[in-house]
């Protein structure tokens, strides 16, 4: 199967609250426009940035559907604990039109075991066929899918494409040297934002997803075109990265903990995008010296990319 929507830049979605805390459907798809009109060639919906946990499953096909209707090109996120319901997910996916899933590991019941993954990734990819799809691998869901498994797994599913490391620059290497290196119909996808340049200057990934791309469009499309032009060997372009790469070094850096989708929606508020306000625990805030913090971080980074730009 070609890869028709793994590559370029893709935002992971946040699900925006209504005062009630039930997702806002509107304000998301007026986002994801927003997101592609601005450069961006699709959207994930609905992973971990999506708060999927804490979405009923109907709520988080409602997003789906919205969005595909919308018009914006959607990769879904799969995850679940039960096996069951990602399949469910993987098939509404198809059924309403989306253009990709991202298959995320079963967790907490039998998470660890090699046999209950397999199972739970021929389910969903079997559920979807007509999908690319590629395998989030995460430490956060337990759980490292590894070459073998991998290969097994696209022998009897041509739709598996590719990879979603989101385990680190030491697993994002692995990925490149054992999984996706060397044939073109495999792609490996970057999934922190702190492994923007390391993925495609020394790993060849086709594209990335993003966290703080939801509320840096503009810096982050920036980055991943110099990073393109960078492993093509333009050595301007290197530099130029790697500057861009270290100055959005903390802001990228939330999204390697467990508040980034607190940190990244307190960024889009300060954007004026006031509907990212509330989150769907009530308990669920920055404390105030957070907030200080990342507001500082954002102050400095927008004025010393203001003043970057104009130079280079």
């Amino acid at each position: 199967m070609a890869n028709t929507i793994f590559s370029g830049t893709i935002p992971a979605l946040m699900t925006p609250c209504t005062a009630d805390r039930k997702p806002d459907f509107d304000a998301l798809v007026k986002k994801g426009q927003e997101l592609v009109a601005a450069g961006m060639s699709a959207v994930v919906y609905c992973g971990s940035m999506g708060d999927w946990p804490l979405l009923t499953d109907a709520e988080r096909m409602e997003g789906v559907a919205r969005l595909v209707a919308a018009g914006v090109p959607t990769i879904v996120g799969t995850g679940a604990v039960n096996s069951a319901l990602a399949v469910a997910h993987a098939a509404h996916a198809q059924d309403v039109g989306a253009q990709g899933l991202m298959v995320i590991p079963r967790v907490l019941s039998r998470g660890p075991s090699m046999t209950a993954q397999r199972h739970h990734f021929k389910a969903i990819l079997a559920a979807a066929p007509n999908l690319p799809a590629v395998i989030y691998n995460s430490p956060y869901y337990g759980f490292a899918t590894r070459a073998d498994l991998f290969f097994a797994l696209r022998a009897e599913h041509p739709n598996l494409i590719g990879f979603k490391e989101f385990g680190g620059a030491e697993d994002l290497r692995y990925a490149a040297e054992n999984i996706t290196s060397g044939n073109p119909d495999v792609t490996l996808m970057i999934g922190v934002d702190t492994t923007v340049f390391h993925g495609f200057v020394n790993c060849g990934a086709g594209g990335a997803i993003t966290g703080i791309g939801n509320a840096l469009p503009r810096e982050v499309l920036h980055l991943v075109g110099l990073c393109q032009k960078a492993a093509g060997g333009c050595a301007t372009s290197r530099a130029k990265a790697r500057q861009l790469d270290a100055a959005l070094g903390v802001l990228s850096s939330f999204d390697e903990g467990p508040d980034l989708v607190l940190y990244y929606k307190h960024l889009m508020v300060l954007n004026g995008d006031a509907e990212y306000t509330l989150h769907f625990n009530e308990t669920d805030a920055l404390s105030d010296s957070q907030k200080a913090y990342v507001e500082n971080q954002y102050a400095m980074f927008k004025t010393w990319y203001a003043d970057w730009a104009a130079l280079v």
